[in-house]
């Protein structure tokens, strides 16, 4: 815990969550959950059987004892349908946490910005935590912030592309300006992308389709462990500049290498 993840009033000792859709089985979501680290992960309000608990439900496969259920709006294309689902989850027992989706673009699955910072607003007044998944765009970053959003999670590329970070610079200048968590949000693909999403200043990834549909789901969310850990502390140690030209790793000249010549035999 000497490096915690701290969102409202939560500590995380994983900067990793993820999700629990497109897995081939339940049982190799559960494994692949248990390798991941992960002590969050993300449900669709609309994919949870809430109303007849006597059937087989997705919470089954997630112990609670080991995991915080992040509800989140998936599917809401309307500031008021996805209240509805939040207030809904918070009914049943789910959380007062929320991952708030307001898709603006079926095809593109983009958010509706201006949908979304009126869904924060009205969900933080009723006592949600509200962490709001955005568009990579620093202006509305900062407007969810003064809507009360608890972290925000701007997209590194469409959700499910798998392309990786599109806008490492935009993700850099909302880290610059946050005043919460910053957790980037789909478009991972692989290990290397979590890393760079990291080093870039993130605070955590959430992902889903990049463990989900690899051709080996556990080892997956084992290599994004690693990645999410090795960029932290990447970024923790703090990385050199990047220059234009060549620089030697060995000195060439001053004292030590004055040593070095003086060792040398004298027949070299």
């Amino acid at each position: 815990m000497s490096d915690p993840l701290i969102i409202a009033d939560r500590t995380f000792r994983s900067r990793l969550i993820i999700g629990t859709g497109k897995y081939p089985t339940n049982q190799i979501m559960v494994a692949a959950h248990e390798a991941s680290g992960a002590e969050m992960v993300t449900v669709a309000v609309r994919r949870v059987n809430i109303t007849d608990r006597s059937k087989e439900s997705l919470l089954d496969y997630i112990d609670p004892r080991r995991y915080f259920v992040l509800p989140n709006t998936a599917g809401c294309y309307t500031a008021d349908d996805a209240v509805r689902t939040a207030r809904l989850a918070r009914e049943v027992g789910l959380s007062n946490w929320v991952k708030l989706e307001v898709i603006g673009d079926e095809q593109t699955l983009f958010p509706d910005n201006e949908a979304l910072v009126d869904a924060t607003r009205t969900l933080v007044r009723e006592g949600f935590v509200v962490l709001p998944y955005t568009n990579d765009d620093p202006v509305v970053c900062r407007k969810l912030q003064d809507a009360g959003a608890a972290a925000v999670m701007p997209l590194g590329a469409p959700i499910g592309s798998g392309l990786g970070i599109q806008n490492p610079n935009n993700i850099l200048i909302i880290r610059e300006q946050a005043r919460v968590p910053v957790i980037v949000d789909a478009g991972v693909g692989t290990a290397s992308d979590a890393a760079v999403a990291m080093e870039l200043g993130a605070d955590a990834v959430l992902m889903n389709t990049a463990i989900a549909l690899a051709d080996d789901p556990v080892a997956m969310a084992t290599a994004m462990k690693l990645a999410v850990q090795a960029g932290r502390l990447a970024f923790e140690a703090g990385r050199i500049p990047r220059k234009r030209y060549a620089s030697a790793s060995s000195p060439v000249d001053g004292a030590i290498a004055g040593a070095v010549v003086r060792r040398m035999p004298s027949n070299v």
